[in-house]
């Protein structure tokens, strides 16, 4: 199963799970774009070289899309999926790679359901799904892990039924591990997310 399929069907069962109590309530559908800052990415270190050639997976861009069912409060659910577009720094020389992510956060928002402007804070569990340099989702080669993200952000209605919102968040999981050393990669990798979006009220 490609983890675009994964993401859909998590995104699906984690929406139709909260819609047992969703009467009433109101559903954004949108997407968004921006950069996507990565901290901690050392995979790997070849050490037979002088100086040692380290692999780094780099800084990139992103875009993905949301859902979010929101209750008459200050609460809400988000499910959604990301494309990452990064690459493996080895030594210098930069080779194109992406990463997938599928996610869900409970949403706490500062204002109520209605308000123009709505600050929020986020926080919830997902998977990335790290594609190895020269593959494609549908060839396999990627390393899935799981981990957490939080954050926050901030959305702003246009109009009835229009919104605009920025998002800020980290996504944090175990390091891929790709069989590039004797030692798998210590630590977490550090996913920062700065985006803009746009969504449709229904």
């Amino acid at each position: 199963m490609t983890a675009l399929r994964q993401s859909l069907i998590l995104s699906l069962l984690l929406l139709l799970v909260t819609t047992g109590v969703a009467f009433a309530q109101v559903l954004e559908v949108g997407g968004g774009a921006g950069v996507s800052r990565i901290s901690n990415g050392a995979l790997a270190s070849d050490t037979t070289t002088t100086p040692p050639t380290s692999i780094q997976l780099s800084s990139g861009w992103r875009f993905g899309f949301r859902m979010t069912l929101n209750t008459k409060s200050h609460f809400g659910h988000e499910a959604g999926y990301n494309y990452v577009r990064t690459n493996w720094d080895i030594g210098g020389s930069k080779i194109g790679t992406a990463a997938h992510q599928g996610f869900y956060d409970f949403l706490a928002y500062a204002t109520p359901e209605g308000s123009k402007v709505r600050p929020f804070a986020a926080g919830g569990v997902g998977f990335t799904n790290f594609i190895y340099p020269g593959y494609s989702v549908s060839q396999g080669g990627g390393s899935m892990k799981f981990g957490l993200n939080y954050g926050g952000g901030v959305k702003v209605k246009v109009t009835d039924k229009w919104l605009v919102r920025m998002d800020f968040r980290q996504y944090t999981s175990p390091k891929p591990d790709f069989g590039l050393s004797a030692t798998p990669p210590q630590g977490w990798i550090k996913m920062n997310e700065i985006s803009l979006g746009v969504a449709f009220c229904l």
